[in-house]
């Protein structure tokens, strides 16, 4: 009997649109308090949404509004800096 394959979880990005493995997004999560934080083991509580790792999926969700609308809720300016500064760090220049 050969062995059990496991599906992967998919998940949409909310920048590009594409759906891809849960493990290769950053999820971007609303906090039941209202404070929205990055989620690397994407197990912290509240709405998420997921981002590639690509800056440019952040600019794309950005200028959609599409992380706001995924989150209920309004981003502030401090956020979205805060965010793109993190996925910068996490990608490295060939993205």
């Amino acid at each position: 009997m050969p062995p059990k394959v496991r599906k992967q979880p998919q998940r949409m990005c909310v920048g590009c649109r594409e759906m891809k493995p849960k493990k290769e997004l950053l999820r971007v999560v609303k906090s039941p308090e209202g404070e929205i934080t990055l989620d690397p083991t994407g197990k912290k509580p509240g709405r998420g949404a997921y981002l590639c790792l690509d800056p440019e999926c952040l600019k794309k969700a950005r200028k959609q509004k599409s992380l706001s609308r995924a989150l209920d809720a309004s981003i502030e300016e401090a956020v979205y800096e805060e965010l793109t500064g993190k996925l910068e760090a996490l990608c490295p220049k060939t993205c």
